[in-house]
């Protein structure tokens, strides 16, 4: 038998790309649909994690962190998310998803068509794979 060809970096990174596309574009649309910003929106993931400090949320979303206060305070106007000072340095503030924020993060996942139907054509087995892999790369670097 023959072995299958080694797939290289560059294909990597390639397929990634286009994978990223296709999840951003549907992330975008779907955001959209709930009346938010694709940044609105992907604060909303990252608080959904926990609270965050608004520097660290700056840091996470790759901005300035005066963009993170005009994005924050659109976020607070509509109920999505609050500022509470930090319980261990109270000159810090960490923002906080409120309920209707996870109501409208949890609509926004369930409107990415295009991404469920992608990673639904995977079995359990290969879904936990995958899972694995990512954390590997790209999880384990920031730990």
């Amino acid at each position: 038998m023959t072995a299958a060809p080694r797939v290289d970096t560059t294909q990597l990174m390639e397929l990634l790309s286009v994978s990223l596309g296709v999840y951003y574009g549907d992330f975008t649309a779907a955001a959209a649909s709930e009346n938010l910003t694709a940044s609105q929106g992907k604060t909303l993931t990252v608080l959904r994690r926990g609270p965050v400090a608004m520097r660290a949320l700056a840091k996470i979303l790759s901005c300035d962190a005066s963009n993170i206060t005009g994005i924050i305070n659109r976020l607070e106007k509509r109920g999505l998310v609050r500022r509470e000072a930090s319980p261990s340095d109270r000159r810090v503030t960490h923002l906080v998803i409120t309920p209707e924020g996870e109501r409208v993060t949890d609509a926004i996942r369930a409107k990415m068509r295009a991404t469920q139907e992608g990673l639904s054509r995977l079995s359990d087995q290969d879904r936990d794979c995958l899972y694995a892999l990512l954390e590997r790369v790209f999880v384990a670097r920031s730990a």
